[in-house]
């Protein structure tokens, strides 16, 4: 076992991104209804949803994509190997047409007390998965998240490591927070100040040690699971990320990151130093 210190200089001067160095992320926008990526992340979908966990019935998506109404509505991010040859993760902003609700709400109920934020500003987090290859354990929850992280994981742990040998799959939760920072900030960048999610409460609690604090607006309904509908204000997150992880709140909303802070994060991780703030 050694140390790549070539990919960790990489991460050092900007050529690999310092927390998920090993994925190539991309979007599609809202309206357009044929792209390769849209076709990988459809193929992923069913992949998940049809055959894995069979949510869904693949004998009504004869063409192998999984594909819904809200699609369309939606912006769309995918998570790729760096060398863009597999799609590992998928999920979307959903900002319903006028004419349709909230995904949530077809399967939730609000409470009678919860008032809606402004339509423009809002958006559902829908249709998240990881790909089976890279959940490491059997353990590991269907968007990719360690039993290790859920059990004991907190947000001083989100920060850089340095590369060990040729392991290339340390995601969990890298992958879907880097999932998570795409939709951050295209979100920061239209106006969407809140999102909703409809989940269960074990991986609301995950979302909350990495800094997202979803408070539920609803009582738990079963829908293929127990889930409950949540809602995140995007200025809360932010404001934590500042107060108790800077590198993080850094990371997200693509600001300059000392220099000193990641040789610190860095070296100190290699000789078992826990500290980034």
């Amino acid at each position: 076992m050694h140390f790549d210190f070539k990919m960790m200089i990489d991460r050092l001067l900007g050529r690999r991104d310092l927390l998920v160095p090993y994925f190539d992320f991309d979007k599609v926008l809202r309206n357009v209804v044929e792209s390769a990526v849209l076709k990988d992340i459809r193929k992923l979908r069913y992949e998940v949803y049809c055959l894995e966990c069979h949510f869904l019935d693949e004998k009504e998506y004869n063409d192998g994509q999984e594909a819904d109404e809200y699609d369309a509505s939606s912006i769309h991010f995918a998570a790729y190997t760096i060398d863009r040859k597999d799609i590992v993760g998928t999920v979307r902003l959903v900002q319903p047409a006028d004419d349709q609700v909230y995904p949530f709400q077809s399967h939730c109920a609000p409470f009678d007390h919860f008032v809606f934020p402004p339509r423009e500003q809002a958006a559902e987090i829908s249709r998240l998965v990881v790909r089976k290859t890279h959940r490491r354990r059997r353990g590991d929850s269907m968007e990719g998240i360690s039993e290790d992280f859920r059990e004991k994981g907190k947000l001083s742990d989100v920060k850089p490591k340095p590369i060990i040998g040729k392991e290339k799959r340390g995601n969990s939760p890298l992958l879907i927070l880097g999932m998570y920072r795409e939709m951050y900030r295209y979100s920061r960048a239209n106006g969407i100040r809140y999102w909703y999610a409809a989940m269960e409460r074990s991986l609301a609690k995950s979302l909350e040690k990495m800094g997202f604090e979803f408070v539920p607006i609803g009582p738990q309904t079963d829908y293929y699971g127990p889930v409950t509908p949540f809602i995140a204000d995007l200025n809360d997150l932010n404001a934590r990320l500042q107060l108790e992880n800077k590198f993080l709140a850094a990371w997200f909303n693509d600001e300059r990151i000392p220099i000193w802070i990641l040789l610190k994060t860095l070296i100190g991780n290699m000789f078992g130093s826990s500290s980034t703030r």
